[in-house]
């Protein structure tokens, strides 16, 4: 009898331990399944030997690429040598005089090669020097977008860290996003530059859920001069990002380095290799 209830008492502690682990929410690991390439990383290269430089990226293990320039290429020639390659292209740069005046062409390059985001990558100085400048350009991503919108594409803006740098006391990268409708202009957040820009990452995803659309992966090295360094190598927390991505909205991690050391390639070599293997 004393055994019998032993082994009932065991039985039962067993099976409050399991309903205990039970409960408790295991989360595995994540790994990117995709990682991209902005080919500004490779604008020279890319000038020289357009083809052979393509091949080399996904000689590396790339899977995406991210356009800025078609270096005189057609559209249709552009989509030929990605498959060739095996390389999609989900998202492309596109300047804003030619998100002001020429969006349409911009819409059907992006319809043959591919491209589900374009984005408007840059504001030149002589563009953001009010925040009515800012309160414009909004008025035309809203439009844009719209634009893309009924083509079956996303737009998107990237930050540098001028956008951060208050206006009269007023934060730009605000304007632009207060004043643009959240479902339909996106953030490609350019990682180093928000950095640069004196903001957290995290803080940002945080408070912005469901507005990035893509991170430029992109790290700053341990020097006073905060200079581009491999993915990896440097300060940045890609993990701790990272982890907040699915929430944020995230589908494309770019990796991009605007300057390296020496050949493009080993650099980006050596980001694939770090965040092929990096979990979060």
């Amino acid at each position: 009898m004393t055994n019998r209830r032993e082994f009932l008492h065991h039985a039962s502690l067993s099976a409050m331990a399991l309903t205990s682990l039970g409960s408790i929410e295991i989360k595995a690991a994540t790994r990117l399944s995709k990682i991209g390439v902005q080919l500004y990383t490779v604008r020279n290269e890319m000038g020289k030997d357009f083809d052979g430089s393509l091949q080399k990226i996904a000689a590396i293990g790339y899977k995406e690429v991210e356009f800025a320039g078609y270096y005189n290429r057609t559209p249709q020639q552009v989509k030929e040598i990605l498959n060739r390659c095996g390389l999609e292209a989900p998202s492309a740069h596109v300047p804003l005089a030619d998100i002001q005046t020429k969006l349409d062409a911009s819409i059907e390059a992006a319809k043959v090669i591919g491209h589900k985001l374009l984005v408007c990558p840059w504001l030149d100085v002589k563009d953001r020097k009010t925040i009515d400048d800012y309160k414009r350009h909004a008025d035309t991503f809203n439009k844009a977008a719209e634009t893309c919108r009924k083509a079956g594409i996303g737009f998107a803006y990237h930050n540098h860290d001028f956008e951060f740098v208050p206006i009269d006391g007023i934060m730009p990268l605000d304007v632009l996003l207060a004043g643009t409708d959240k479902n339909l202009m996106k953030i490609e957040l350019d990682l180093y530059w928000i950095k640069k820009g004196n903001q957290d990452a995290n803080a940002f995803l945080s408070k912005h859920p469901g507005r990035v659309i893509a991170f430029h992966v992109k790290d700053m090295d341990n020097t006073p001069k905060m200079s581009f360094t491999e993915v990896g190598r440097g300060i940045i927390n890609f993990k701790g990002i990272f982890a907040q991505s699915k929430r944020a909205g995230v589908k494309y991690f770019i990796v991009e380095q605007d300057q390296c050391p020496g050949s493009p390639f080993d650099s980006l070599k050596i980001s694939y290799d770090y965040l092929s293997k990096m979990e979060y």
